[in-house]
């Protein structure tokens, strides 16, 4: 897996990933991470973690940013309304790959209420270690800013 030294991570999730948010902390432990809350179970707003989560990678603050809810697309289409942002739901570890690789994503949404935790862990260190192609991808990442 990759280290601290080279990535570093902006987490965020509402009521329903609370529980994932902070088993991804623990298991990210080698990593600088900000946590971005929620700070319980307590229910909240989505857009009120996924913009700023959104805002510290899309100001490059930070390299990636993790965000969980329930269905990961609230959080999804909040932070894919920041410029420079491409964030992407996953429900399975190929996609976690996939959206690196040729999607160039910036921001892993996981959908904690239809993904174990062990798969949220293999998407997240997939995520993590999987590299933009470039190529016939870049064009067509390159075209999808308004």
């Amino acid at each position: 897996m990759a280290t601290q030294k080279q990535i570093n991570i902006a987490i965020g999730a509402d009521h329903a990933g609370y529980d994932y948010k902070e088993m991804l902390k623990q298991h990210l432990g080698n990593f600088e991470i900000k946590d971005f809350g929620a700070h319980s179970t307590a229910s909240v707003d989505y857009p009120d973690f996924a913009h700023p989560v959104a805002a510290a990678v899309e100001q490059g603050e930070f390299t990636y940013g993790i965000l969980i809810c329930g269905s990961a697309n609230g959080v999804a289409i909040t932070a894919n309304k920041h410029k420079g942002i491409r964030a992407a739901i996953c429900w399975e570890t190929e996609i976690a790959g996939l959206v690196r690789q040729h999607n160039d994503a910036n921001i892993l949404c996981i959908p904690a209420r239809f993904v174990t935790e062990a798969t949220a862990r293999e998407m997240v260190d997939l995520f993590l270690n999987t590299n933009f192609e470039g190529g016939r991808h870049a064009t067509r990442v390159g075209k999808i800013s308004c």
